[in-house]
């Protein structure tokens, strides 16, 4: 995973850089997050990756797939990437590409998974908590898993906060064991 980061971030960047020019910020992450889901698809995937396949017969597959959806810089960014043998980074290019957006707008993306559904109340709670502590825009989802039995988990980014029932258990054993 770090090495595919490692590949993926100078594309990142200089998407990121041609995004901040042309102010096109949210166009990138539209155009990414299509990329990224079409080399996700694991036929397509399969297909790209066939040896009697050029490098430019690859970018056309994939800017067909895409369709008008993509703009010319995209197609230009598919032809370099499948040109360099890198069109499997575009999941990790999208994600890179996300992280910068985000810091630029200063927002984190938060994902609380909680034993039960969260109200209205406590979301908007949690939301000027996580503001405050954070320091940033928060958006927030939400996620229901029973196994928790109860309490949440927050992660925002690198940060995970685990406030649920099951998390206490395991470090109380952790902590009988030693």
């Amino acid at each position: 995973m770090a090495e595919l980061t490692t590949l993926a971030r100078p594309y990142a960047k200089a998407v990121f850089a041609e995004a901040q020019e042309k102010g096109a910020l949210d166009a990138w992450s539209a155009d990414l997050a299509l990329l990224a889901a079409c080399v996700a698809d694991k036929q397509l995937a399969a297909f790209l990756q066939h040896p009697s396949l050029s490098a430019q017969q690859q970018a056309q597959t994939l800017v067909d797939v895409c369709g008008d959806k993509l703009n010319e810089a995209a197609k230009n960014l598919v032809a370099v990437l499948a040109e360099n043998k890198r069109l499997p980074l575009l999941a990790e290019v999208s994600e890179l590409y996300e992280e910068m957006k985000a810091q630029l707008q200063n927002t984190v993306d938060v994902v609380v998974t909680s034993a039960q559904p969260l109200s209205d109340e406590q979301s908007t709670k949690l939301v000027q908590a996580l503001k405050a502590r954070l320091q940033c825009e928060v958006r927030m989802t939400s996620e229901v898993d029973e196994s928790l039995i109860g309490g949440a988990i927050i992660r925002a980014g690198d940060l995970v906060i685990d406030g649920s029932v099951t998390g206490k258990l395991a470090k109380l054993a952790e902590a009988m064991k030693s």
